[in-house]
This record gives structure tokens, C-alpha cells and sequence, in this order.
């Protein structure tokens, strides 16, 4: 029984790291601060590993994860923005995408849409890109593990696959409306 509720457990101690990560970043302790980020993303996969191997996947797994992940990720770039270590029009990018699709999502439950929440590919690449420019900064500016030249070409990816990403979950879900549209006008296939 242990082992079925491991993986929860490992997913609500990130969400609990989540204000002590902000508080580094923002008391400029980057070395510590990237240490835990890096932590974050082990206990990530170590979740999944035991949940996949151990058939200890649950319902509850399934929302929390994503909602680590979303929660560390929008707060560690609104603490970076903040802190004018990556440009605040990216931020105001990333929390606006996920704001949209959130806002998205919520309007075709209403409407009694089923939905498949399956990410688009280039979604899955956003955040790995976003992921490894959050690392990118606090290594840069903690433990001085890669030059800052770095971060500038990573910023653009992201700000490219966040774009895109939106533009990706806008389509579907017009796709989405339009088949509905089409099945009220010709009834159910």
C-alpha cells in the first residue's frame, strides 16, 4: 500500500517546495535554488518510474503531477522575471498561454465537450525547453555551470515554442467547436 501512495507523495512534497524555491531565486541564493529545481525534476521522473513500474499510477497522480510541474514552472519564471533574469515579455508569454488554454479547457467542459488531454508534441517540447532555461538561469547565476551566453538563444526558443504551443491548443479547440457545429447541423456519425 505504500508504494501506490509513494508517487503522491513525492508529487506533493514539489508542490510544497514550490515557495521555497521562489524565495530563494528572490533572496538571490541561485546555488541552493538550483540544487532544488534540479531535485524537483528528479523526484519528477522518480514519481513516474515508481508509478509506471509499480502500477501505482491514481486519479489523484494523474491532476497532481501536472499541477506540480504547471505551479513550479510558472512560479520559478514569474520569481525570474521578476528578478529581470529572463525579459518579463516572456513570462508575460508563458502565464498567458497557460491562462488561454486553462480558460480554453474550461469553456469546452462547459459545453460538454469530452476532451482528450493529450499534449500536443510541441507542447511536450515547450517544457522541456522552458524546464531547461529555468535550469539554464540558476546555473548560470548559481553554481556557475554554463556560460550566460547561453541564455539569450534558449530565451527565443521558448518564447517560439510557447507561440507555437498556443497556436497549437487554439487550433484544436476551434476544431473541436467546428466538429460539434457540424454534428448539431448534421447529427451524430
Amino acid at each position: 500500500m505504500f508504494i501506490v501512495s509513494l508517487p503522491n507523495i513525492i508529487t506533493v512534497a514539489r508542490i510544497l517546495a514550490v515557495p521555497l524555491l521562489v524565495w530563494l531565486i528572490a533572496e538571490e541564493r541561485f546555488h541552493e535554488a538550483f540544487w532544488l529545481f534540479v531535485a524537483a525534476g528528479v523526484s519528477d521522473a522518480m514519481d513516474g518510474f515508481i508509478a509506471r513500474t509499480f502500477r501505482a499510477r491514481t486519479k489523484l497522480g494523474g491532476y497532481l503531477d501536472p499541477i506540480a510541474d504547471k505551479a513550479m514552472l510558472v512560479a520559478v519564471f514569474l520569481v525570474l522575471g521578476y528578478e529581470a533574469l529572463v525579459p518579463l515579455w516572456l513570462v508575460v508569454l508563458i502565464v498567458l498561454r497557460d491562462i488561454i488554454i486553462v480558460g480554453g479547457v474550461s469553456v469546452l467542459t462547459l459545453m460538454k465537450e469530452r476532451l482528450a488531454m493529450q499534449p500536443l508534441w510541441i507542447s511536450k517540447v515547450n517544457t522541456f525547453a522552458q524546464i531547461a532555461l529555468a535550469a539554464l538561469v540558476l546555473a548560470v547565476y548559481g553554481p556557475d555551470l554554463a556560460p550566460e551566453s547561453w541564455i539569450e538563444p534558449l530565451v527565443w526558443l521558448v518564447a517560439v515554442t510557447t507561440g507555437w504551443s498556443l497556436l497549437g491548443y487554439f487550433l484544436r479547440g476551434l476544431l473541436i467547436l467546428r466538429t460539434r457545429e457540424e454534428e448539431r447541423e448534421t447529427g451524430p456519425t
